[in-house]
Formats: structure tokens, sequence, C-alpha cells
């Protein structure tokens, strides 16, 4: 059953991004589709470290994939074409969208590319708007500094600082945000995926995504190191 709150609010073409959702603590995401598609493309390119005999290798791949078939059969107005302009602005301008693991790359960088499972996703940073008049002073009056490095921490970086762009010679590039689903697309996903609004959806997938590096840390696939004495697990069988 979906709350209230979302039902009055699917009566508009739009959800809100930010508005409550009738759930406590949950509030409408502002990109589910493309959120869903990163997580669940993160979890599958997780589990190819384990081994393909793994059985929660083989049930959450099957999981998985059957959930983000769903999510990606439905596609917004406008996503084709949409789809066309972020290939040439990636051709464009491929030095603005460097990957986390570039060595060139900083904390400048307004956006961040990386691919998994084979999908390539572009991550842009927010900056919040800051007002140095809201910021409580904590008491501290600061201390001078000496000039220069002095420990080896801080001559780290000075090997790639010839590479790194300056911030004054660094080109804006504003990328475009996928097209939103509206209402009516939102509820056809949660209702082919049958677990609540599509924001508790999203909640399970960052949950699973994290489930996997404890399954890997605990190599599940590994065989017992004590074997469970006959008919231990009879009561756990299915009866037909």
């Amino acid at each position: 059953m979906r709350p209230s709150t979302r039902l009055l609010a699917a009566a508009a073409k739009f959800l809100e991004p930010g508005a409550p959702t009738g759930l406590t603590g949950l509030f409408t995401h502002p990109a589910p589709r493309s959120t869903l598609i990163y997580l669940y493309s993160s979890t599958l390119d997780k589990l190819k470290v384990l081994p393909e005999s793994s059985v929660y290798r083989q049930s959450t791949e099957a999981f998985t994939k059957h959930r983000l078939r769903i999510v990606e059969s439905i596609e917004p107005a406008g996503y084709k074409e949409w789809r066309e302009r972020a290939k040439r602005r990636l051709a464009e301008h491929p030095g603005s969208f460097r990957s986390a693991e570039d060595s060139t790359a900083n904390e400048d960088n307004q956006h961040i590319r990386s691919v998994q499972d084979g999908r390539e996703f572009i991550a842009t940073k927010v900056e919040e708007e800051y007002d140095e008049r809201e910021v409580e002073w904590n008491g501290e009056t600061g201390s001078p500094e000496l000039e220069g490095t002095r420990t080896s921490a801080e001559r780290k970086t000075q090997a790639t600082m010839g590479r790194v762009t300056p911030r004054s010679d660094r080109k804006v590039v504003q990328w475009e945000p996928e097209p939103p689903l509206d209402a009516d697309q939102i509820a056809e996903i949660e209702n082919k995926i049958g677990a609540g609004l599509i924001e508790e959806v999203i909640q399970v997938a960052e949950g699973e995504l994290k489930l996997v590096d404890t399954m890997t840390e605990a190599k599940v696939w590994e065989e017992l190191a004590e074997k469970p004495t006959p008919g231990q697990w009879a009561y756990f069988e299915r009866k037909t």
C-alpha cells in the first residue's frame, strides 16, 4: 500500500524532490532511475570478484538483474535526445570528465567519470552555498604556519602538481542531468518491483551494495570449517 502523501503527490505530473513521502525520515528522491541503475551496476561489478559457483553470487545477480531490467525498461520523455547530447559533451570536453583513478584528477574536478558493469556514469559535485555569517566562531585564534614543505606527506603530491590543470585555467562545463521520470512512470516501476516506494527500493539497493563487501570479506563460498551433522538442517526443508 502506498502512503497517502505519495498518492496525493502523484496527482501532479512530476514528484517534487525533497517532498515528504509519507514515511518518517524518507523524502522524495531527485533522480531515482539513474541512482538505481548506478547501484545495481556497482553491485553486479563487485559480484564478479566472487566465484561463479557461489550460491550468494548466483542469487544476488539474478535478483539485481531482474530489478535492473525493470528500471532500464522505463525511460523518461526525451531520454534518447539527452543521451546523444551527453555523448557529444563528453567528446567535446574529455578533460573535464576524469575518472577517480586518474592521477591528474583532484578535488577541484567538478565531474567524476566511472564505469560500472560496462555502463558509464558521471557524478557531478554540488557545491553547497556558504555564508560565513551563519558560521559560529569556535573560539580558535589560529597560529602562524612555517613556509615551505616539511614532511614527506606534504611532498607526496608535488610529483603530479605540474600535470594538474590550475583552477584558474579550468573550464567549467555544465552537465545536463538525465530527464526525470513522471509520477506515472515511478508508480509503474514501484508496482513491477513490488517492494514499496522507489525510495525504499533505493535503500535496499544501497544495503545490498554494502553487503557484497561483507560477504566477500567473509568468503561465503568456501566450505564450512566444521561440517554440519546429518539432518541438522532437515527442519528447514520445504515439504511438498
